[in-house]
């Protein structure tokens, strides 16, 4: 299970738990919650689920809120694509199929980089595959062709900073990118993590139960006040209960039921000068997945200081063996595979200094023999 792929880059600094029913925001979101953010208020009991803004504030770095008619300027076009592509929940590739039985051939690669905003239909071919995108994602004549910006200079648009480090990693059209929308281009880059600590807990029937995440940030520059987290789950059942933050304070939730993600925004409590460092701390209950979990994995886009991960099984559901791993991209096969020990308390655990850019990840087996890896 890919329970938890969280974002290195991301904030917090201390201040009073909160504590919030991931159920109340549930019952909040519409029908198309499932395929985009939206911002929510917080409840009375607390903060709101998974990193939304509470209303009367800023949305973080200007960015528009989704649901909204994108501001006009070169970002609004791929906003809106972004946004229709996300609610008629259709890939890349299914949309290029489409075209291509209209007779209008346009890659993947190149509606990627329409969505991204690193190019935009400017050629007659183009612009007619813009009035044919409107009809298939069911957007009025003229929806995304009017939000087109003047003729942009040839050559390819570099992409964020943050972005392109993420890409990295995560590759094109990743679940993570799916989650932030618009928020993914400049995600976390107020900020760097120095230092994860995650501690895992499976349950008797060997599912995810608990996930506790320790993250110590260093602001890039002044002004970072908050940062964004993420966590994917393999099963659909495994959706978040509880979420508590004990070290900053939550101001966004956002489960999306369609990708299986959680996303939370955490509010250090205060703006850091430059080189400053905060921590953040939060807990997530999860309800009991159809199979058993297989793995925990955290991404990094950037050089870590120390990363550490200890997994606590169930007494009645012990692996019978128990390896780590690293992956130079999300999905890639792992390679530096070794056999990692049990204690008596029934956990094991793998730290790593000087992490570089890439997923750590811890594997178990909960079947026959042990692992005989390298």
């Amino acid at each position: 299970m890919e329970a938890g792929v969280g974002l290195p880059d991301a904030e917090g600094a201390p201040s009073a738990t909160s504590t919030t029913n991931a159920r109340d925001l549930r019952k909040a979101l519409k029908a198309g919650a499932a395929e985009s953010p939206r911002r929510g208020g917080r409840p009375a009991a607390g903060t709101p689920p998974h990193g939304q803004p509470v209303p009367g504030e800023a949305p973080p770095h200007g960015e528009p809120v989704p649901g909204e008619a994108p501001p006009p300027g070169t970002d609004a076009f791929p906003a809106a694509l972004r946004e229709a592509l996300g609610r008629r929940g259709l890939s890349l590739e299914r949309v290029s199929e489409r075209l291509r039985a209209r007779g209008i051939g346009v890659s993947q690669a190149t509606l990627s980089s329409w969505q991204r905003g690193r190019s935009q239909p400017e050629r007659a071919r183009s612009l007619r595959a813009v009035e044919v995108l409107e009809e298939i994602l069911d957007l009025p004549g003229g929806a995304l062709r009017s939000l087109l910006g003047p003729r942009r200079p040839r050559g390819r648009v570099a992409p964020a900073r943050g972005e392109g480090a993420a890409l990295q990693v995560l590759g094109e059209d990743s679940v993570v990118e799916k989650a932030l929308g618009e928020r993914f281009r400049h995600f976390n880059q107020e900020t760097g993590s120095l230092l994860i600590h995650d501690v895992v807990t499976l349950g008797a029937s060997g599912t995810l139960s608990n996930l506790t995440t320790t993250n110590v940030l260093r602001a890039n520059r002044a002004g970072a006040d908050r940062a964004l987290f993420v966590l994917s789950f393999d099963d659909e059942q495994a959706e978040p209960l509880d979420i508590r933050v004990t070290s900053g304070r939550l101001g966004e939730a956002t489960y999306l039921k369609g990708l299986k993600s959680l996303v939370l925004e955490i509010h250090f409590g205060r703006e850091l000068a430059k080189l400053d460092t905060t921590v953040v701390s939060y807990a997530v209950d999860v309800s009991p997945s159809r199979e058993p979990a297989t793995h925990y994995e955290r991404w990094s886009r950037a050089n870590l200081h120390e990363y550490l991960q200890q997994v606590f099984f169930h007494p009645d559901a012990l692996p019978s063996g128990c390896r780590r791993y690293f992956r130079d991209q999300v999905g890639s096969p792992p390679r530096a595979q070794r056999r990692i020990s049990m204690n008596d308390s029934h956990s094991t655990h793998v730290l790593v200094s000087r992490c570089k850019p890439g997923v750590h990840g811890v594997a178990w087996d909960f079947d026959t023999g042990e692992y005989t890896g390298e």
